[in-house]
């Protein structure tokens, strides 16, 4: 993280709107310190959003990948077998 894009947050309270833009217009999250320690990250909502996005799908191949751990897979070549005949039998 570069030193712009660490504040305290004296700047954030003196700067909301000014810092609400540039989150915006930069879309890189911002530092706040607070007594010099890191106390939270802000960012612009875009990025946020993309962000929760990104963790959903992370999660969702977490999950595939434990299922194969777990054996609950069938090869594609048996269920496409399954398929045709559930078509056929139709």
């Amino acid at each position: 993280m570069r030193a712009s894009q660490i504040k305290p947050i004296s700047y954030l309270k003196a700067n909301a709107a000014e810092v609400l833009d540039r989150l915006a217009e930069n879309r890189e999250p911002m530092l706040i310190t607070q007594n010099g320690e890191a106390r939270a990250v802000i960012q612009d909502i875009a990025s946020y959003e993309e962000t929760q996005e990104t963790l959903a799908l992370l999660k969702i191949l977490a999950l595939g990948n434990r299922e194969i751990d777990a054996g609950k897979v069938k090869p594609v070549a048996d269920v496409v077998r399954r398929l045709r005949a559930k078509s056929n039998a139709d």
